[in-house]
């Protein structure tokens, strides 16, 4: 539901903005610039003669009044961008007194404003970066966030809070910025450019280091925050909030409600651009994919021009002098030498064939074994001449036997985990010498659990397997058929689902 104290500030009109589109919209212009310029210098109040001087020293209203100038501030007043008091001080009698003699001071909401328009007339694109060091920043602060004690001081979490967001924003930001530059229409007109050849290494290896750092980083990242619970980071945010709310403020002190709200929102922020929500990709996820796809279009970009460059060239006296050189050639080993130099490898083709070898020396070379004769049948689409149609192989025999090869292996892997899982707790120890496809599956297992954030996963056949003691110190030996295996003594408990247990039921009721 729409909370309506929200809806009501923020949802409202902004009669503030109307000076940038009205009618004299110069002289508004003018004189809220005057007044930004001097709030910048530590000047508030301004009288109008000082306004008036001031717009008329920039020669942009030659026949500007200061009548015009007064009924303008009255003006920018009733828009809420000026607030205004009587100014008494300089009154000798009465009847100065009495006259409006007024001092201006730009409102809050007309800084901000200002502000927004000084930012918008240095803007020529999108500009933005890809600034690597702020996965080092914010890897940093999440283990600082992660690390801190209940007797922590709560500037210090302040201060954290402070700087793992701002770098936050400037890395989503500027690396947002960044990459949406390179899909305009003048980077494709850049790209096709001769003069990109100069400039695409310094680009390429700019994303690439990108690329490496935020691969180095991330898994820092996701890690720290998956280890932050929510009584952790519930604890940091209070301790923010409280902070936050001990500092004296002249403007109304928000509520803790709402900025304990604010900054739950800001973490759940962080967490999915990081993370994901489980049903998308991450924010990182895509600002990867964008930067690899950006250095294959560059790649692709390059490619393109040199080829284009090279196609008008005749290489005929090249190739001339690489044949007679080929024909100086004494020795065949030199001509495979030459050629290895001059060609490279060339594309390999994987040939069916029996390979029967003569000799078991390693140092044989491949030059000296038999060849394998093989026919190939020719590509070209030209038909020489009658050719007999083949029958459709019948493949039954070999889909049956393969067919009944993975049923009875099926059948071995479920008979394998059942036995496994009506212990229903297995440890490594108590395990006698097994085979090689159980320690496989145990390693399996042991992997597939360690990997995963609750230290259990359920198998293909149903069965929930859960390692209870992941950080154990005890060692065991797993004897196995082929060998013998150090390892921690690990715990396993076994589970079986709602499915698994309708698939035992079938299988003994076929058996």
């Amino acid at each position: 539901m729409l909370d309506l104290s929200i809806a009501n500030q923020t949802l409202r009109s902004v009669p503030e903005l109307k000076y940038v589109n009205a009618d004299n919209v110069v002289r508004y212009r003018a004189i809220m610039r005057f007044f930004y310029q001097e709030y910048k210098r530590l000047r508030y109040w301004m009288k109008p003669e000082e306004v008036y001087t001031g717009v008329l020293e920039w020669n942009v209203l030659p026949t500007y009044t200061l009548d015009q100038c007064v009924s303008d501030l009255e003006q920018l007043e009733e828009w809420g961008n000026l607030a205004s008091r009587h100014d008494g001080g300089r009154a000798a009698t009465l009847e100065e007194y009495m006259k409006k003699n007024m001092q201006y001071l730009l409102r809050p909401y007309s800084i901000e404003i200002e502000r927004l328009l000084e930012t918008l007339e240095k803007v020529t694109g999108y500009g933005g970066s890809l600034e690597s060091t702020l996965f080092d920043s914010i890897a940093e602060k999440l283990f600082a966030i992660r690390s801190m004690g209940w007797e922590s001081s709560p500037e210090v979490a302040l201060e954290l809070w402070a700087t793992l967001y701002d770098a936050f924003k400037r890395l989503h930001e500027n690396a947002a910025d960044y990459i949406a530059s390179l899909q305009t229409a003048k980077a494709e007109e850049m790209m096709v450019a001769e003069s990109f050849l100069i400039f695409k290494d310094r680009l390429t290896n700019y994303l690439q280091n990108f690329i490496q750092a935020l691969q180095r980083s991330a898994y820092k990242i996701e890690g720290n925050l998956e280890r932050i619970h929510e009584s952790v980071r519930d604890m940091f945010l209070a301790q923010v909030v409280n902070t936050e709310l001990d500092k004296p403020r002249l403007e109304e002190t928000p509520s803790p409600d709402a900025l304990m709200a604010e900054l739950h929102q800001g973490w759940s922020n962080l967490h999915r651009w990081f993370l994901g929500n489980g049903v998308t990709p991450s924010e990182l996820t895509l600002l990867e994919r964008a930067t690899k796809d950006a250095i294959a279009r560059i790649v692709r970009s390059v490619i393109r021009m040199q080829e284009r460059k090279r196609s008008g060239v005749s290489r005929k006296k090249e190739l001339e002098h690489l044949g007679q050189w080929f024909a100086r050639t004494q020795k065949l080993g030199d001509a495979h030498r030459l050629a290895g130099l001059t060609f490279g490898l060339f594309q390999t083709r994987h040939l069916q064939g029996e390979d029967l070898r003569h000799s078991d020396r390693a140092e044989q070379s491949m030059w000296d074994e038999a060849p394998t004769v093989r026919m190939l049948r020719s590509r070209s689409r030209k038909r020489t001449g009658k050719q007999d149609t083949e029958p459709v192989p019948e493949n039954e025999e070999r889909k049956r036997r393969e067919r009944q090869f993975f049923l009875k292996r099926q059948a071995e892997e479920w008979e394998a985990i059942r036995e496994l899982a009506e212990r229903g707790r297995l440890r490594i120890s108590e395990l006698g010498t097994v085979s090689v496809q159980t320690r496989i599956r145990l390693l399996h297992w042991i992997g597939r659990c360690n990997s995963a954030p609750n230290h259990a996963f359920v198998t293909p056949e149903g069965v929930r397997v859960a390692m209870m003691n992941a950080k154990t110190k005890e060692r065991t030996e797993l004897i196995s058929e082929d060998g013998e295996l150090h390892l921690p003594d690990y715990e396993f408990v076994f589970a079986l689902t709602e499915a698994a247990r309708q698939a035992a039921v079938t299988t003994e009721g076929g058996t």
